[in-house]
């Protein structure tokens, strides 16, 4: 049974799915699935979105190009005034073009463009309305003359283990006004240059068509098609944009496990949970992808009004996001299908009576055998899926980039209480003893400014002021300044892996004592050797298998000689 959200019997019988129209929180849901994650609203507005990628990029800035310089306002206005000013200065023949983007904007509202940081709409709105600012992307690719971007459909199956889906077929939404690269003329040309459906449908030359191929909106498939008969290298492209997607969502999992262990904690009964995500992109004229945005609730309508007089609307029906949505909402049901798994257990049962049935089919005729193996599927009907697995099938490719959700394992260990999402002063200050990061030029004093001073700049910036403590993200960034300061000869993304590596390490060492402590007091028995607080005692038996462990890891060989 399906429950959709706002149905009175979604909140008053027990579902195997419930759908829910906004977020995670549109009812209480203690089993079964459900099609929000807890904080994927917040993780994909526009500030927090770019705040990851940025992370992103500062440990892998060639992996994660695929997203537009940008800066967060209003805390970044002076450094994107400094930042503009410098570039011109070494470049005097660069004539930028910006695009300020609303936080909390969306279908296009609030969107502007601007050629400086001095334009008045800027200044004046960027204390009352915050903001990403974005370098604009004057060399699009262009279809009919007119610029587009793609809407493709994401399913995040699962957080952990990390599965990911990408539709095969997406929607080109087209521009209405032919494009030209902007200027002070034409900056204020909403229908050159965004490529929001939500406006362009109010222009008088938007096309609407029953053909996939035609029209201001149609299937990306069709534009595909279009590329490569040009001599196009379209499996690249797919290749570049399924490499995109993977890197988007490992950017987003890392604060998505702290919303999540927030809301369903590890241990007590709750739903699990899937997610359809819109990703925008653009291309560039080289074919080069570029992530504009990722929505949380894409628009799954299948019709469009249509105007039959004046003031009096119809819905009519839209064979494009027909073929394209309804496909992404029916695999997205079979790949979460509750009753797959009992299908599969029923049918494990039969195969263990299967020497028995083949001994009665030896006397049987061929439609006899036929009728005896036959077991319709629900599925028998059903095309082939329209929905693609690109994780954990490329896993290999993209597993390096993990780091983050490394360090955001370590900062759900030390959040103490469950159902917090910030740390407190004496969870870093345990996190900083257990992985033994303090010493003779790093005190304990040492770590409470460091907590001190980052915690408080984060919670200046309005981040969730509900809970007091240090946020995720500031916790990564005071877990790179502990790695640089360690690790100082190397390039970021390794100073990170090194002290991540450094810390798991420690943690393991300690978790080991715990357990050999833990079974001698269980078994009560004298062999056992007392554990003490300077050091760490094993039996010889349990000695030798952290030895063995630990004969593994080369690499933590040489942490002991380290010192700040």
């Amino acid at each position: 049974m399906i429950a959709l959200s706002g149905f009175p019997f979604g909140r008053r019988l027990p579902c195997d799915i419930y759908w829910h129209g906004v977020s995670f929180h549109d009812n209480d849901i203690f089993s079964g699935q459900v099609n929000k994650f807890p904080g994927m609203t917040e993780m994909v507005r526009k500030i927090t979105l770019s705040r990851a990628v940025r992370t992103m990029q500062d440990l892998f800035p060639l992996e994660y190009n695929f997203y537009p310089r940008s800066w967060i306002l209003p805390e970044e206005f002076p450094l994107f005034v400094a930042e503009v000013r410098m570039m011109k200065d070494s470049d005097p023949s660069w004539k930028p073009t910006f695009i300020v983007k609303p936080d909390g904007g969306c279908q296009g509202d609030g969107i502007y463009l601007i050629k400086d940081p001095s334009d008045i709409r800027l200044t004046g709105s960027i204390q009352s309305r915050p903001a990403v600012v974005q370098e604009y992307i004057c060399k699009p690719l262009l279809v009919d003359k007119l610029k587009f971007d793609i809407r493709l459909y994401v399913l995040l199956k699962s957080l952990e283990p990390l599965e990911i889906y990408i539709a095969k077929d997406g929607l080109s939404r087209f521009c209405t006004e032919p494009y030209q690269e902007p200027t002070l003329k034409n900056l204020h040309q909403v229908f050159m240059h965004l490529t929001n459906y939500s406006l362009n449908i109010h222009s008088g030359n938007f096309i609407h068509s029953d053909n996939v191929n035609t029209g201001s909106k149609r299937t990306f498939s069709s534009i595909l098609c279009r590329l490569s008969s040009r001599g196009a290298d379209v499996k690249k492209l797919w290749s570049d944009i399924i490499s995109l997607v993977i890197k988007t969502i490992i950017a987003l999992t890392p604060e998505l496990k702290v919303y999540y262990q927030s809301d369903i904690p590890a241990g007590k009964p709750g739903p699990t949970c899937f997610q359809i995500l819109g990703f925008d992109i653009l291309l560039m004229k080289n074919l080069k992808p570029m992530l504009l945005e990722v929505n949380a609730n894409p628009s799954m309508r299948i019709e469009h009004e249509q105007e039959l007089s004046p003031g009096v609307f119809e819905n009519v029906p839209s064979p494009v996001d027909e073929e394209v949505k309804v496909a992404v909402i029916r695999d997205t049901l079979r790949l979460v299908d509750p009753q797959k798994k009992k299908r599969k257990d029923v049918q494990c049962q039969t195969l263990e009576h299967v020497p028995e049935a083949n001994e009665e089919l030896l006397d049987a005729g061929p439609a006899d055998r036929r009728e005896y193996g036959t077991t319709k599927s629900p599925e028998a009907g059903l095309p082939s899926l329209c929905l693609k697995q690109v994780f954990p099938k490329y896993a290999k490719q993209f597993n390096y980039l993990r780091l983050v959700d490394r360090v955001a394992a370590l900062f759900i260990r030390f959040l103490g209480v469950k159902g917090t999402t910030k740390l407190g002063p004496t969870g870093f200050r345990t996190f900083v003893r257990n992985c033994k990061l303090s010493n003779s030029s790093f005190s304990m004093a040492s770590v409470d400014i460091l907590y001190i001073d980052i915690t408080r700049r984060w919670n200046s910036m309005g981040i969730d002021h509900k809970e007091s403590g240090m946020c995720l993200q500031a916790f990564v960034e005071a877990f790179f300044c502990l790695a640089q300061k360690k690790y100082k000869s190397l390039p970021l993304h390794e100073q990170v892996k090194s002290l991540i590596d450094f810390c798991e390490y420690h943690l393991a060492a300690l978790d080991e004592k715990r357990l050999v402590c833990g079974r001698g007091i269980v078994e009560r028995r004298s062999a056992v050797v007392p554990c003490q607080t300077d050091g760490l005692h094993l039996t010889p038996a349990a000695h030798t298998a952290l030895l063995n462990r630990t004969a593994t890891a080369t690499k933590f060989a040489d942490y002991r000689n380290h010192r700040y």
